[in-house]
């Protein structure tokens, strides 16, 4: 029972007594009604009324995202070296601090929300930043992919496994829920030290587990701050720190943080079987890109057609979007169709059969000439007038390797054109100059599904 509640409880309990007994006026002094003594002789003066004033403090709901944030920063601060010359680059580059704020908007909300449900330290909502600079479309040099930058082998250990239609490691919910599942399990291995435990999520769990073994074994401090890591990892955990100080209090550091509602910005949506991305984003009026930039998994410009998916719209448009799509019929939601090239086929008998010109064909699948091979395939437009999204300027997909031999009358612009790649990068993957030679091997990062 509250306070509040005991107080008026007593009040009634005095009011009926004094009603019992016949009295006809009524005195309540705000310091002493829990003390009034019960049978008590009212005198019949004029009576005076008094209020019990009960003050509760109220806290509301902060109105932007960063408020909500610094009052929820758990983790120690730092003033390590480390710490203060990641602070001073932040302060040495407010344009990309300003960018980097901005792309964060979209997901802000959604991660501090997942974050506080798995109950872990809000400064985690600042990861991303660290990882890919809150780019879904980021990939590192080694393959890991998405906000929170999985490696494939730690993406098919999360359940995050990609097929032809779609990335899961660029999820912003499945990649969000996956990372701060293994955030969770990993600080649980290290005892609750989240220095420990940001260390291991970068450089991966046994070489910091190694780390912290030596140390002991030498009697040397087993702290992050002490141990011999990667150089990498040396500066990832400082620059979240720096991140965090630097949010608590912007204007000290000379930065400005954007003003972020502390509200939803997207709205779940199922959707049941296959939608155009470009016929979502008309539903809504949005640009596609806009849409795309929620939705980044998706290796294609349309949804996988084997199941129901979970789109993401801007929470201002979710019911329009609802309302356009249960008006919209299933023939429409889709306007292209795959075509596996079979042996002898070209590109003039494949447009001829799905009735839509080679050019057509050409532009959906990039294709800079009427090269084609037997067994890929390709996604077929319904008609020349179908608008495809614009992907390629917003979707940074990583390349894949392929070996390639050198066959008697190469080049290197010969093998940079066959594959579509830079002559300045073949030779920098192979350490190689102006020549090659038939039967030498050459490494060469091919663009995915080309």
């Amino acid at each position: 029972m509250t306070h509040f509640a005991k107080k008026a409880g007593l009040f009634q309990a005095i009011l009926f007594s004094l009603l019992l007994s016949g009295c006809n006026t009524l005195e309540i002094k705000s310091s002493s009604v829990e003390s009034a003594p019960q049978n008590k002789q009212i005198e019949e003066t004029e009576p005076v009324y008094t209020s019990t004033v009960i003050s509760a403090e109220v806290t509301l709901p902060p109105a932007d995202i960063w408020e909500r944030l610094r009052r929820s920063f758990s983790l120690a601060e730092s003033d390590h070296p480390r710490v203060k010359k990641e602070i001073k680059r932040l302060q040495n580059s407010p344009e990309a601090f300003k960018a980097l704020t901005k792309r964060a908007q979209p997901y802000l909300y959604y991660i501090a929300e997942e974050v506080e449900k798995n109950q872990l330290p809000a400064e985690l909502v600042l990861l991303p930043a660290v990882e890919s600079g809150f780019k879904p479309f980021a990939y590192s040099r080694d393959g890991a992919a998405g906000l929170w930058q999985f490696m494939p082998a730690t993406g098919r250990m999360l359940g995050m496994k990609k097929d032809w239609w779609g990335e899961p490691r660029r999820s912003i919910t499945d990649s969000t829920e996956a990372a701060l599942a293994y955030l969770g399990t990993l600080n649980k291995q290290f005892e609750g030290d989240w220095l420990h435990t940001l260390a291991a999520y970068n450089a991966g769990h046994g070489r910091v587990s190694r780390s912290i073994k030596r140390a002991a074994k030498k009697n040397k401090p087993t702290d992050f701050w002490s141990l011999d890591l990667p150089r990498e990892t040396d500066m990832y955990v400082p620059r979240l720190i720096a991140l965090v100080t630097v949010v608590k209090n912007p204007k000290h550091y000379g930065l400005e943080l954007p003003a972020i509602p502390n509200e939803p910005y997207f709205e779940k949506v199922i959707v049941d079987g296959q939608i155009d991305l470009k016929i979502a984003s008309d539903l809504i009026e949005e640009p596609v890109e806009d849409l795309i930039m929620l939705n980044p998994e998706h290796n294609r410009w349309a949804t996988s057609p084997d199941e129901s998916h979970e789109l993401l719209i801007p929470i201002a448009k979710a019911a329009d979007f609802k309302e356009a799509l249960a008006n919209l019929p299933e023939d429409k939601r889709i306007r292209w169709t795959q075509h596996k090239i079979k042996e002898g086929e070209t590109l003039g008998h494949i447009a001829k059969k799905h009735d839509v010109s080679v050019k057509a064909i050409q532009r959906t699948n990039k294709l800079k000439n009427h090269i084609i091979r037997t067994g890929k395939t390709l996604i077929i437009p319904l008609s020349d007038s179908v608008a495809v999204a614009s992907m390629g300027k917003i979707i940074e997909l990583p390349r894949i390797r392929r070996n390639y031999t050198v066959r008697r009358g190469d080049s290197l612009y010969k093998i940079a054109k066959q594959f579509d790649v830079k002559i300045k990068d073949l030779k920098r993957w192979n350490s190689v100059g102006r020549y090659i030679k038939p039967g030498q091997n050459l490494t060469v990062y091919v663009k995915p599904y080309s």
